[in-house]
């Protein structure tokens, strides 16, 4: 794992999103002002918050977030502390709790560039890159060019990146920040080059050298949350997310006892954006007791960054679609059980490419996601093809030998299970390289 220390040496304007210079957090627009809740709530909240703020800056993360948990448990229909709360999260390295929370403060303010900005990295930190370039596009326009294509950029679209920051960078009001972003994002497109001569412009010449070669290590990361960490200067733990009793969800469940005589109130509406539910005065309430586990410092075996060309960006397998279960009749308890087959696919030209990754390592972590969330994929062998392109060099991923019809076929399958893919003519594709040839499955039946 890279050295978060050693990291922030690539330059401030290189790495801090959203304008503050203190944690590398984006937190404009949060005046902390408390209009949710009422009497000792209120007040216990504003006091919590304005602790997490200072342990911000501080940089103990550990501090900020027993603070603003109890902040956003005190008051929790307040978007400005559901916000302070990821931030906070962020300095501890939580990225899990992180995007839970920044989720929740989304919701409850869905125009703030800056909440989206903060859990784009959060979903870059956990390996969502996909996830994280949808965000920020759905953001654009309330997300500072410059903040926007450097984040782009780390969540593997540094030729989007470079295609944004070009033009900042020639508008008179242009900065520092916004030349040192666009440095960063050709190195990580590759354009080593140009990434000198822009850095060039703002780093002292006896100081460029080391400038290109903390770059060099930032651009190869080892796992998906390194670059985050280094942006912010943090070291990543074991998260298994924020407590459930903070989730806004759950917010209805909230101090039961003290709004038992109160009139009812929708268990949804009471607690979406916009709503203000009549004022109930309740006891203070303390950090939420569920325990949590100690926190560990991760091991590098996460997920790799992967960085591709616009036409070839790196496919990250998304969340698996819980299919809703099916009744099963049993004919008889003497009855042999069937075993299920794969089904039989014509044999062809065609192939249905699931993604495109950094090397065949993160290629067979993909495979291992796609086949477990995928049924359509069993009895299927995995094929690879090493290729070049102007951002780098990818190890696509892909199954097939089939017919066109089978193909496509295939890939609507994996589309309505959650995944991507499109179907393609024969590239190179061979036997994936972890496939061991004693255990080689049949694709074409």
């Amino acid at each position: 794992m890279m050295n978060s220390r050693t990291m922030l040496k690539l330059g401030v304007s290189a790495l801090i999103l959203g304008g503050v210079t203190v944690t590398g957090v984006a937190t404009q627009g949060l005046s902390l002002s408390a209009f949710a809740a009422s009497g000792a709530n209120a007040k216990k909240a504003a006091s919590e918050a304005r602790q997490a703020q200072k342990a911000i800056a501080q940089r103990k993360g550990h501090n900020a977030v027993e603070h603003a948990e109890l902040a956003v448990a005190n008051d929790p229909n307040n978007a400005e502390y559901r916000a302070l709360l990821g931030q906070a999260y962020l300095l501890a390295g939580r990225f899990a709790s992180a995007g839970q929370a920044l989720t929740d403060a989304l919701t409850l303010d869905p125009k703030n560039g800056a909440v989206a900005l903060n859990l784009a990295l959060a979903k870059i930190g956990q390996g969502d890159w996909a996830g994280a370039r949808t965000l920020l596009q759905a953001h654009a326009e309330t997300i500072p060019v410059s903040d926007r294509g450097l984040a782009l950029a780390l969540a593997g679209d540094p030729v989007t990146a470079v295609e944004i920051l070009t033009p900042a960078v020639r508008d008179a009001s242009a900065t520092a920040k916004t030349r040192q972003n666009l440095a960063l994002s050709l190195a990580l497109a590759g354009r080593w080059r140009e990434a000198t001569q822009m850095a060039a412009m703002d780093v002292p010449p006896d100081q460029l050298g080391a400038r290109i070669m903390e770059w060099t290590n930032f651009a190869r990361p080892t796992n998906a949350y390194d670059q985050v960490a280094a942006l912010l200067g943090v070291r990543p733990i074991e998260d298994a997310g924020q407590p459930v009793a903070l989730a806004l969800s759950q917010q209805p469940n909230v101090a039961v006892a003290a709004a038992a005589t109160a009139p009812a109130a929708d268990p949804v509406d009471a607690y979406m954006p916009g709503a203000t539910p009549a004022p109930v005065e309740q006891a203070a309430v303390e950090a939420p007791s569920e325990p949590q586990a100690e926190p560990q410092q991760v091991a590098g075996t996460g997920p790799q960054v992967v960085f591709g060309a616009r036409d070839e960006i790196v496919q990250a397998v998304p969340a698996a679609r819980v299919p809703a279960a099916v009744p099963v009749r049993v004919a008889s308890a003497t009855q042999p059980a069937r075993t299920a087959t794969a089904p039989r696919r014509a044999s062809g030209n065609h192939y249905v490419q699931l993604g495109a990754y950094v090397n065949a390592a993160v290629a067979r972590d993909a495979w291992a996601r796609y086949t477990r969330r995928v049924s359509a994929l069993n009895g299927t062998t995995p094929q690879g093809a090493q290729v070049s392109t102007r951002a780098g060099n990818f190890y696509r991923l892909s199954v097939g030998g089939f017919a066109r019809t089978d193909a496509d076929a295939l890939c609507r399958q994996v589309k309505a299970s959650g995944g991507n893919c499109f179907v393609r003519v024969a590239a190179g594709d061979t036997v994936a390289s972890w496939v061991k040839p004693g255990s080689l499955q049949v694709a074409s039946r």
